[in-house]
């Protein structure tokens, strides 16, 4: 059994201290808690399968858009949730919300007034919303000064139509204090005037709405707006349309004349966490939805980015100059979607593993490297010895001996792969090299 050598390992490892203990129990709870984390965010769904959109009245333009977005997402796999509101304003709100459910919602040009803390944004401009003015009695009317000291319908409140109206009357001298403002829907309102409770009421929504449909098939007349041109250019969120001749019925030729009206843009509106992938599907089918020929507007006018009250969305203006995305053209949405998410979660770690399996053969020969470094030092603290100690005894000559048999037979033990053996034997070598050494120093003490 070899005895103990107080001399070896001249070449001692730093011992570990608290401090540094610590340190490495902090980087590794650190480390479980980021793989930990990476492994929720890989296993979680790779996307919501419900949109909560807020819309308008049961009956209103608003509603059918959404009714009609419903089954085309569908045979996505998402479900649209559609919940009602009193109109544009209270959309708006809902939005402006940031703990609110509300992600998309319709909000109706010129009825707000956003700002950069709102983190809203504008997903398409989908819809002309046609503002109509109805009234009764003898008196052809064309401008809205015309109804100053009558009792006027101008909408509910919460509604977009209530805020443009009263910009209007405004804008023509026409207020609550010379005139009778009221707040009504639309059912009352049209009550109203065929009750003759009223002498005009403001309206919105397409012609072929059925509120519309029975107040251009009334006995009730329609405003022509003679200062559109003035008034769009008084409030520019406005835009100027018309109505054709005969559009009501061409059998009863109504209406007889074309009729001039103002038409405020309906503005297909998500909060800026909306995920991008939904994004592209609303696109998609507000294309279908509103793609066609309307009846103000060409085929392909509508959906469109012609609007600056919200800032659009990324995917927005990337939807409008290339379509959808490479993998949601030809692959089904659920798994462009995982594939999309999961790719943009893994390329980090994948860059991470690739940089390490590239420092992994590295680290493997450093750790080779350093067995035998460690005897490399303890030969050449010996040898340093042996040089420095210009008249040694026989003790320490023996001593020497020991030590430098000690080294060999570590030497021999270490265990290392096969592709290392040349270090190895470079390493006996040097130990060689330095048992002549002692040899020689031997022969002068005997001499």
């Amino acid at each position: 059994m070899p005895r103990h050598n107080p001399a070896l390992h001249r070449v001692h490892k730093a011992p570990m201290t608290p401090t540094r203990l610590r340190l490495l129990i902090v980087g590794a709870i650190l480390l479980l808690v980021a793989l930990g984390w990476a492994l929720v965010i890989v296993l979680k769904p790779a996307i919501q399968r419900t949109i909560v959109i807020t819309t308008g009245a049961d009956n209103g333009i608003y509603r059918g858009f959404a009714d009609r977005y419903a089954p085309l997402l569908k045979r996505e796999g998402i479900t649209l949730d559609i919940r009602s509101s009193s109109g544009s304003t209270e959309n708006y709100q809902r939005l402006n919300n940031p703990d609110s459910e509300y992600e998309v919602g319709f909000i109706q040009s010129g009825t707000t007034n956003p700002s950069e803390t709102d983190h809203l944004q504008t997903i398409a401009a989908v819809s002309y919303e046609p503002i109509w003015v109805f009234y009764r009695g003898d008196t052809d009317i064309n401008r809205l000064a015309q109804l100053r000291g009558k009792r006027i319908a101008i909408g509910v409140p919460g509604s977009g139509l209530l805020t443009v109206s009263r910009i209007l009357l405004t804008h023509s001298g026409v207020n609550s204090d010379n005139t009778t403002l009221l707040e009504m829907d639309a059912n009352k309102a049209y009550q109203g005037l065929e009750g003759g409770q009223l002498d005009a009421a403001f309206f919105i929504g397409r012609p072929d709405a059925p509120m519309q449909q029975t107040l251009l098939n009334s006995d009730l007349k329609l405003m022509n707006f003679a200062q559109a041109d003035a008034l769009v250019q008084k409030f520019p969120s406005l835009s100027k349309i018309v109505f054709p001749r005969a559009s009501t019925s061409i059998v009863n030729d109504l209406p007889q004349t074309d009729v001039t009206l103002l038409a405020a843009t309906a503005l297909l509106v998500s909060k800026d966490t909306l995920h991008p992938a939904l994004a592209y599907l609303l696109l998609e089918a507000a294309n279908t939805v509103h793609g066609g020929e309307d009846y103000f507007t060409p085929h392909g006018a509508f959906p469109n980015l012609k609007t600056d009250e919200f800032p659009i969305s990324d995917e927005s203006m990337r939807y409008f100059k290339s379509g959808r995305p490479f993998l949601q053209r030809y692959l089904p949405f659920w798994l462009a979607s995982f594939i999309e998410r999961r790719l943009l979660i893994l390329l980090p770690f994948m860059a991470l593993l690739l940089g390490l399996l590239q420092a992994l053969p590295r680290m493997v020969e450093a750790r080779m490297k350093k067995r035998l470094v460690v005897w490399y030092r303890e030969i050449k603290s010996l040898e340093d010895e042996i040089w420095e100690n210009r008249q040694p005894n026989a003790a320490q000559v023996a001593q020497w001996r020991d030590e430098i048999e000690e080294i060999d037979a570590h030497a021999s033990q270490i265990r290392i792969p096969q592709r290392y053996f040349q270090d190895v034997y470079a390493l006996k070598q040097a130990i060689r090299v330095v048992r002549d050494r002692i040899s020689h120093t031997a022969e002068k003490v005997r001499d």
